[in-house]
């Protein structure tokens, strides 16, 4: 099986929160409470970029972000 290059990449802190446009600080906050997936290397956080748009994708979901304006005219079966 070939693994493709975006599945197997691995990003630093300062990638990370470039991604998701949020201060290394705060990515720092949320590796150290194992609240985003992280691993360490040599002391340095790393992240996998498939788990961080699959956390991305669930945070989307438990947060309630599909509740977001409908199209006009779109019915939602009611």
């Amino acid at each position: 099986m070939r693994i493709q290059q975006s599945d197997s990449e691995i990003l630093t802190l300062r990638e990370v929160s470039t991604y998701l446009k949020v201060t290394e600080r705060t990515i720092y906050r949320l590796s150290a409470a194992k609240k985003i997936p992280a691993f360490k290397v040599g002391g340095a956080w790393r992240f996998s970029r498939s788990e961080i748009d699959m956390w991305i994708h669930r945070q989307t979901e438990e947060s309630g972000a599909t509740d977001a304006p409908q199209p006009k005219g779109g019915s939602h079966g009611e």
